[in-house]
């Protein structure tokens, strides 16, 4: 049977980079917290580390408006998959720059520098985000690697802020990595973590926050392993899976079970514990209905 589409005025675990999407766990305002000070201590440096999925994209997100708030002027550039020669042309689209400014015929790396040297001579911070720089090609890698060393007065309120994975530390410049005043690590959520952000989205989502039961929170955070897009990812799921098998709430086989039959994960992500048999006939139909519900 074919059932009606979930009753909420915004779908939860959507996995936005919006900001009002954001779930502020502890680690992530730890973070920002951090941030915050390596702004106010004017600092050249910061490195956030985070395996793949502990939300670093989302930090450097939210780092626009907190750090903003701070008074400093905030770019964001995502790495990952840019082709040789393009990244300093796209983090100039990312300033304020004016219209006039960006007609000069100037090279892109002087445009850079002037509107660094604009900024310094208004006490204003330039922050700058690289989110992925373990994914950088190389000339982008010797550009942010530029930033971090020069000494030159017009870069003395320059902040470069780079995300890696630590097995992506090797790739960043040594610079980045020597001159860094703090590290931060995103670690992965704890039970409570899960619990907080699952009652956080039901809620933005206009509906009940108790829609989960602590036995489902349990086996939603012991499946995931703490990494948030995994939770988000997974949370969606169970619901859609509930909604579609007609309960009111989720509980802890509702999750399992999504995890085994819907969740994607390649081998190495298989659970320790065999799936229990199911017809193919009744899995596929799952599989309909979670197309007709989430669309």
């Amino acid at each position: 049977m074919v059932r009606d589409p979930l009753p909420f005025t915004d779908p939860p675990f959507a996995g936005s980079l919006e900001p009002e999407a954001f779930y502020p766990g502890s680690a992530h305002e730890e973070a920002l917290a951090r941030l915050e000070w390596v702004v106010e201590e004017r600092q050249r440096c910061c490195l956030v580390v985070g395996e793949s999925g502990m939300g670093k994209s989302h930090l450097a997100a939210m780092a626009v408006r907190r750090l903003g708030g701070l008074g400093a002027e905030v770019a964001v550039l995502s790495m990952r998959g840019l082709p040789s020669g393009d990244w300093l042309d796209l983090l100039l689209e990312r300033l304020p720059l004016d219209p006039l400014s960006r007609a000069e015929p100037l090279r892109s790396w002087q445009k850079l520098e002037n509107r660094l040297r604009e900024n310094t001579l208004m006490e204003r911070t330039t922050a700058l985000v690289f989110d992925d720089l373990d994914h950088a090609p190389d000339d982008a890698l010797d550009g942010v690697g530029r930033l971090v060393a020069a000494v030159e007065p017009r870069f003395a309120r320059t902040l470069v802020i780079a995300t890696a994975t630590p097995a992506g530390l090797a790739a960043v410049p040594a610079a980045v990595r020597q001159r860094s005043a703090v590290r931060i690590e995103l670690t992965p959520w704890t039970e409570p973590d899960v619990a907080a952000f699952v009652g956080h989205e039901l809620r933005r989502a206009g509906n009940s926050e108790d829609r989960f039961s602590s036995e489902a929170i349990a086996t939603l955070a012991r499946f995931a392993g703490g990494v948030p897009r995994t939770v988000v990812t997974l949370a969606r799921l169970a619901l859609v899976a509930a909604t579609g098998d007609g309960r009111d709430r989720v509980d802890a086989a509702t999750v399992e079970r999504a995890w085994r039959e819907l969740a994607p994960m390649s081998a190495d992500d298989e659970p320790a514990h065999q799936p229990h048999s199911e017809s193919s006939t009744t899995a596929t139909s799952r599989f309909q209905v979670v197309r007709r519900l989430w669309g």
